[in-house]
């Protein structure tokens, strides 16, 4: 039995109970916070005649390890704790809590799955489940219809009138025959006849508010089986699926979408080439829930067909009034998940198809999934030796950049290497002054500073005026304008102070003390416009005369030339 008996390492089993029977508890369970599986929880020991050899739990257990079909619940692990025996299963829902919200449509897809899976179980393992009813069905996370309570499963030979009373007790009493006891001493051939009264009643039980077209039919249909006294009259499992009801073009897609490996390339071609017109005249989300995962399998992406006339269709999420099967909700909550699975193949024919239609699907993943789940495998693919494969995988990395971020998509710690040398002129920053020849002072600027001379209105009237002419190094680059304006500067120079003022820009205090060296008026300086200002007034450097016996110490002293007026006592 392989690992039935080891128990999932990190699984969490929630505590609140979904569904109880008479023979154990069915809870959700967690795989280290990702992975949802289903729990049953039923006691190691029943004391009853009919479960001398292993617990109604148990015998479930084996029997869905022992006949896998598409829609027979997935066994996953079981494991003994305690007194208790643990079965863990795919992800399922009991039919009973969905049975309400579904339409036409989704509950006769249903019954197709579970009638192809009794057919199973007749024609190939020659077996007899003999519990059919809605507590044995259960709805996978893909919205498809699961048969499980395979705890009254015995094969041909074992199915005795011994067999069927020791467990009538347990059994859903409105599925029993009352005549089966009889039917089954009697009886050599169709001994499905316990299974079809029991379907029978089924679609009774889930058409129960339904009564009218299709269903009204099929459920007349139903009801006359269950009447007929003579087994002969009955039909099989197999009659059934050819009932009119299950032909209908919904289901004729599901079948042959589930049959696709058993058919022709002619019929294949056929199939694919009027499907798309055929999805169309259902339900988006029926579609979708529906038949999602078996139109993303990877018999349809690999069919020539299929890929130049579905999935253009199928893999282009709606927007506006394009021609596609699912808007990008529907495509982002049923078929997106699928997608997201299908990566993990590492199959380069599929790998391909899904990135070449990946740029119109990337925003229907979510943020987490499109980092942890596919960058990984994409990742993979830009090391791999087909350049088909690689070159694709590229374009589909750079799609992700815009999302995700350059740092995140190639993985290493980033840097700019690259600048932008060329900036638009709105760009440029403001020079504080330009340099050489492009020195030369505005008329502006120069009056700004004579009235800034001119405001010195609390100094003594104790001045001395020195008379300076403008620099006539630089007359040839200086503008008419300014000569016109100052034919010369008379700059108020006063030795002493009456008051101490406060001084608005240290830069002026600097400027009326410079000492500025006297050179030879034909002594030209060449790189005199080379030389970089770091002033940030527009000021002029003037050639004052300096006298000899002045010793300045510091730019921030003032200028002593003995006279005492001004600068008294009254400073201390």
């Amino acid at each position: 039995m392989g690992n039935e008996h080891s128990q999932i390492p990190g699984i969490e089993i929630s505590e609140k109970v979904i569904e109880v029977s008479d023979f154990w508890s069915q809870h959700h369970a967690c795989i280290d916070s990702s992975s949802d599986v289903t729990i049953f929880i039923g006691d190691l020991f029943v004391n009853e005649p009919l479960w001398k050899l292993s617990t109604p739990l148990e015998k479930f257990s084996k029997n869905i390890i022992l006949y896998r079909h598409p829609s027979i619940i997935k066994y996953i692990s079981s494991w003994q704790k305690a007194s208790k025996f643990y079965l863990a299963v795919e992800n399922v829902t009991p039919l009973s809590h969905l049975i309400t919200k579904m339409n036409i449509t989704e509950i006769c897809l249903g019954l197709y799955s579970i009638l192809k899976a009794l057919c199973f179980l007749h024609e190939k393992a020659m077996v007899s489940h003999n519990n059919i009813c809605l507590s044995s069905i259960f709805i996978a996370k893909d919205g498809n219809w699961k048969l499980g309570g395979m705890e009254f499963l015995c094969s041909y030979k074992d199915l005795s009138c011994e067999f069927l009373s020791k467990s009538k007790n347990y059994r859903y009493n409105k599925a029993i025959d009352n005549n089966e006891d009889t039917f089954i001493k009697h009886c050599t051939k169709n001994l499905d006849f316990i299974d079809v009264y029991a379907f029978c009643v089924l679609v009774n039980d889930v058409f129960k508010n339904i009564d009218e077209g299709d269903v009204k039919i099929f459920k007349d249909f139903c009801r006359n089986i269950v009447h007929t006294s003579e087994i002969s009259n009955r039909p099989c499992l197999k009659s059934i699926l050819d009932h009119a009801f299950f032909r209908q073009a919904f289901i004729n897609i599901y079948a042959n979408l589930i049959e696709l490996p058993l058919k022709s390339e002619i019929e294949k071609t056929d199939f694919f080439a009027n499907l798309k017109q055929e999805l169309g005249s259902f339900n988006e989300d029926i579609v979708a829930s529906q038949l999602g995962g078996l139109l993303v399998s990877r018999m349809v992406l690999i069919n020539e067909t299929a890929r130049s006339c579905l999935l253009p269709h199928l893999l282009v999420p709606r927007k506006n009034n394009e021609d596609s099967l699912f808007s990008e909700e529907t495509f982002k909550q049923y078929i997106a998940p699928k997608l997201l699975r299908i990566f993990s193949v590492r199959d380069a024919q599929i790998r391909l198809i899904l990135l070449k239609y990946f740029p119109c699907f990337v925003n229907c993943f979510s943020t987490h999934e499109l980092q942890e789940c596919l960058l990984p495998e994409l990742l993979l693919g830009i090391k791999d030796t087909n350049n088909e494969l690689v070159c694709t995988t590229l374009h589909v990395l750079a799609d992700l950049v815009p999302i995700l971020g350059a740092e995140i998509v190639i993985g290493e710690k980033i840097q700019n290497s690259i600048v932008e040398l060329i900036q638009s002129r709105n760009d440029l920053p403001e020079r504080p002054r330009p340099d050489g020849e492009e020195g030369d002072t505005s008329t502006e600027e120069l009056e700004q500073s004579i009235e800034e001379d001119n405001n010195w209105e609390d100094w003594d009237n104790q001045e001395t005026s020195v008379d300076v002419n403008p620099i006539q190094e630089s007359a040839s680059t200086e503008s008419p304008a300014i000569e016109s304006i100052l034919p010369s500067i008379n700059i108020t120079k006063t030795p002493s102070l009456s008051k101490p003022k406060k001084i608005l820009d240290i830069t002026e205090l600097d400027i009326k003390n410079q000492a500025t060296k006297v050179e030879d008026e034909n002594d030209v300086d060449f790189f005199q416009d080379m030389e970089p200002v770091i002033e940030n007034n527009k000021t002029f450097l003037l050639d004052i005369p300096i006298e000899t016996e002045r010793t300045i110490d510091s730019k921030l002293c003032a200028i002593n030339d003995g006279n005492e007026d001004g600068w008294g006592d009254d400073w201390e």
